[in-house]
């Protein structure tokens, strides 16, 4: 069977208002609905509706198709690279463990956010994002970026559990706050976003469940209770949420049968026993005095995961000092040779605020209730939004699971580098190592993290 990898990851971002003023806007008349895509157009999502009872606001616009080389927003994709780094770092500081999130899915939910940011805030904002383009470009930039990746080869198209990739994109709003129309057209022309309303004055708790439920359902219960009790109240005005679903084969499989309990090295002074998968197979792959490292293909070989582990450090001190302009040139100078490699299963998830991260990296006036300048979302005389918290939840799992036909496949693909004869390379990975998935045609890091303890 071929081994599987399933992902799952969650954003939200909070806004809320700093004082309680009542505002002279209207009540929204619930019931309408936004419906951002067109026929033909991949859908930002999982088709499945909010929860029962959640009303919705609709929208003049809706997402437009783009048809295009997804390597012509490899620039945007180094863009968001380089603030997925800038992520990475802090937070391998911050987090010993087991660690793993999404740039993208960060990135895509600020960039949201960005669409209603003025003066400071939102130089603040592009700064910490890098991005350098004025926000008329940004974001029919990120738009085809994002309907790029969901290219899938023709003969990959009747393989639906080989190779899996959707991205849903939320509004939740207060039902009687003035939202700028231009601020929701934006939002459902490049991000096929819909506003959901909610009532947090008064039900901020049943709110909650709904967007939580919301999450369940696009995750088929991976992920629950991703906004915790309190994190919502009478203050809160709008939430921004962003799911990411990842599932897919490797293109040459793991033998089972040679999966066998080894030892894994934590620390100096910590070694857990580790179910070490074996393959011997042709991969991509660099091996040197300071690092070992491998780029593994999945079935739709557009996308692979590559693994880094330092040899003559530890890895908090290995991620400190990589760059993104280091691991580039890395995975540049990968060699393709015969390998037995040797990896561990694993599955775990992560939960924390991002907040801090986001203001020690420079975004600063976004966060304060005095200072940040939203007023690209709401009408004049409305109560001031600042973002309260950004939360990020993941979940990863590997296993041995997938089809006999993506096996074959992989075999028939395989087959004129597979008779070269030379020594195989030994790669082990049975100590901290960091792990991403890349879109191989625009660069795109989709997920990266540590991997520290499979036992954790």
């Amino acid at each position: 069977m071929k081994k599987k990898i399933i992902i799952i990851i969650i954003l939200v971002v909070i806004m809320s208002v700093s004082a309680c003023v009542p505002n002279s806007a209207p009540t929204l008349e619930p019931g309408k609905t936004i419906d951002p895509t067109l026929p033909g157009v991949k859908p930002t999502a999982f088709p499945s509706p909010p929860s029962e009872g959640v009303q919705s606001i609709s929208s003049s616009k809706v997402r437009q198709p783009i048809e295009s080389n997804p390597a012509e927003f490899s620039a945007i994709a180094s863009q968001m690279n380089a603030f997925g780094m800038d992520l990475y770092q802090q937070l391998s500081e911050q987090q010993s463990g087991n660690l793993f999130f999404s740039p993208y899915s960060i990135s895509l939910a600020l960039s949201m956010t960005l669409t209603g940011a003025q003066g400071q805030t939102e130089k603040e904002m592009a700064n910490v994002l890098h991005y350098d383009l004025p926000q008329n470009s940004i974001h029919p930039q990120i738009n085809g970026l994002d309907q790029s990746l969901y290219v899938v080869p023709e003969w990959l198209k009747d393989q639906e559990t080989s190779f899996q990739l959707n991205v849903a994109n939320a509004l939740w709003g207060q039902s009687d706050y003035p939202f700028k129309t231009s601020f929701l057209d934006k939002l459902a022309e490049y991000y096929g976003a819909g506003m959901n309303l909610e009532d947090f004055k008064t039900s901020s708790e049943q709110a909650r469940q709904s967007i939580n439920d919301w999450v369940a359902q696009q995750t088929e219960d991976k992920i629950k209770d991703l906004i915790p009790q309190g994190a919502l109240n009478e203050m809160t005005r709008l939430v921004l949420t962003n799911a990411i679903y990842f599932n897919a084969n490797w293109q040459e499989e793991f033998n089972k049968d040679l999966t066998a309990s080894e030892d894994f090295v934590v620390d100096e002074t910590t070694t857990v026993p580790a179910e070490m998968m074996q393959l011997e197979h042709r991969f991509g792959y660099l091996k040197n005095e300071d690092v070992q490292m491998v780029e593994i293909p999945y079935l739709n070989s557009r996308y692979s995961m590559v693994l880094a582990m330092p040899i003559s450090s530890d890895l908090s001190l290995f991620a400190q000092n990589l760059s993104l302009e280091q691991l580039s040139q890395s995975i540049g100078e990968f060699k393709n040779g015969q390998i037995i490699l040797k990896m561990p299963k694993f599955k775990f998830e992560t939960s924390f605020s991002v907040s801090s991260t986001l203001q020690a990296l420079g975004m600063i006036t976004p966060f304060s209730p005095e200072s940040a300048d939203f007023s690209g979302m709401f009408e004049p005389g409305a109560d001031p939004l600042f973002i309260s918290n950004v939360i990020h939840k993941a979940f990863v799992a590997v296993d041995e699971k997938g089809t006999e036909a993506a096996a074959a496949t992989a075999v028939i693909m395989e087959a004129t580098s597979a008779q070269i004869e030379e020594e195989p390379v030994l790669l082990t990975f049975n100590h901290p190592f960091l792990f991403l998935i890349r879109d191989n045609e625009s660069g795109l890091i989709l997920f990266m993290g540590n991997m520290t303890n499979p036992e954790s």
